[in-house]
């Protein structure tokens, strides 16, 4: 019964089905399409920044960053600011004490050569005047 089933068409060795052509994403809405004014007008969304309540503080979502919003909105932002300020000042601070190291450097290694070149000259005066 095996040889008969090899020799038929129907039973192949291999099996090759046809690829399927693959399927183009279609959205149901042209939402996406829209700007963000034309679809607050139509849908009369309003975009605004996330807020929370978490244990009696409230967090807002600002530039990337979730701002606490105590009894004025002033406070949390200032205390924000005031820490990328200080991160600023403290970047800045550390390049200038890296240019000091550099320039107190460069300082000692000049004074030393004024130093060898002050003693080759002397050596050179008291040569010259054996000489004599």
């Amino acid at each position: 019964i095996t040889p008969l089933i090899k020799k038929m068409p129907f039973f192949g060795n291999t099996f090759s089905p046809k690829k399927t052509p693959p399927r183009k994403s279609v959205s149901l809405s042209n939402l996406h399409t829209l700007d963000r004014s034309t679809r607050e007008i139509e849908l009369g969304l309003e975009y605004g920044a996330p807020v929370m309540n978490i244990g009696g503080q409230s967090l807002k979502f600002e530039e990337g960053q979730w701002i606490a919003e105590s009894g004025g909105n002033a406070s949390g932002k200032e205390v924000q600011r005031l820490k990328k300020r200080n991160l600023q000042l403290e970047e800045e601070n550390n390049l200038l004490r890296l240019k000091i190291d550099l320039l107190l450097d460069m300082l000692s290694e000049t004074t030393a050569e004024s130093h060898l070149m002050e003693k080759e000259l002397e050596e050179v005066k008291n040569h010259s005047r054996r000489k004599k």
